[in-house]
């Protein structure tokens, strides 16, 4: 009888113990990549998720980690070193489609912000840039995607273009005047033209170019989800709380101050702020994930050839969970 109870009080120990493993492995710090070094404006939304307290308030510590390109981050998220990234749609469709790995978006971004940015006086129009020198991010980066979609109707061959990789540094190199035409994000422009006291031309953007496409996803391993989907809802749900924040016109200077992590003025971030929300830059509302975007998303890659020949494009369904952030939502309510 004694020996009974001695191999039972062993077994709540090992119990115990187990247990406690696991809510350990459940409670570490959630990795979160994000593009840019220093981050470019998109991240303002988790750096508010993180500085307001939103990620606190669901029990979660986040750590953000910066990569050179959000194509960068995609690829550790892929390798599992990350647990969820902000990566452009395109190259994870790619990646998906042509080696299987299992990305999955959780949410999206459905409205671009790239533009093509002139301070050559030679280049006005799309049919000028022919044979110039682009800055970029890296070939094959969101910023050398866009620059293809961008120029695609614009009446010469993609190659004729000379993609100069600068990673996040592009808008400096066009400040220092290193480079003259270069691929901008919406806060970039606000940023050179205030320090080169001048307007410079905006030759196409990627919203005029191509209205029905997808921007960026945020995405994990279908593996990582299924094994912490609370956590991951528990994320979603902080996101929304911070795009809720970011909305709200009296939190307008907080922000501002919370965007210095990118560099800019608070006067500048304002103003990028106002421009970014009138256009619906973050998804308030919804999980940004439309399917008809998406899918566009899907053909685009195939046109201009990320996705390899004969493979066959990653179907939505593949590409999206939704089901979190109908969870994420529901919790947000119950908070």
């Amino acid at each position: 009888m004694a020996t009974g109870w001695r191999w039972a009080a062993v077994g709540m120990v090992a119990a115990f113990l187990a247990g406690t493993a696991v809510a350990k492995a459940q409670d570490a710090p959630l990795v979160f990549g994000l593009p840019g070094i220093p981050p470019v404006f998109t991240g303002v939304q988790e750096y508010v998720a993180r500085d307001a307290g939103f990620f606190k308030k669901y029990g979660l510590t986040v750590t953000l980690r910066q990569f050179d390109t959000g194509v960068a981050a995609a690829r550790a998220a892929a390798a599992g070193d990350i647990d969820f990234t902000l990566s452009p749609t395109g190259p994870i469709i790619d990646m998906v489609s042509n080696t299987n790995v299992p990305l999955v978006a959780l949410m999206g971004q459905e409205n671009a912000d790239f533009l093509v940015a002139s301070d050559d006086p030679a280049v006005k129009t799309c049919k000028d840039l022919a044979g110039h020198a682009v800055g970029v991010d890296t070939p094959g980066g969101a910023r050398s995607t866009a620059l293809r979609q961008m120029t695609a109707k614009c009446g010469f061959p993609f190659s004729s273009l000379q993609q100069v990789p600068l990673g996040a540094q592009t808008p400096a190199a066009l400040i220092a005047g290193q480079i003259h035409i270069a691929v901008l994000h919406l806060d970039d422009l606000a940023r050179v033209e205030a320090q080169l006291k001048h307007k410079i031309a905006v030759i196409v953007t990627l919203k005029e170019a191509v209205p029905l496409d997808h921007y960026n996803f945020y995405a994990a391993r279908a593996d990582k989800i299924k094994a912490h989907r609370d956590r991951y809802v528990r994320l979603v749900a902080a996101l929304i709380d911070a795009t809720n924040f970011l909305y709200d016109p009296k939190n307008t200077d907080r922000v501002a101050e919370i965007a210095a992590v990118t560099g800019h003025s608070k006067a500048e971030a304002k103003a990028a702020l106002e421009k970014y929300l009138t256009m619906g830059f973050w998804a308030k509302g919804d999980d940004g994930l439309d399917r008809a975007h998406v899918e566009a998303a899907v053909h685009i890659q195939e046109q201009v050839g990320g996705i390899r020949p004969g493979k066959t494009p990653a179907p939505y369904d593949q590409l999206v969970d939704r089901s979190v952030w109908r969870d994420a939502l529901a919790l947000t309510r119950k908070r």
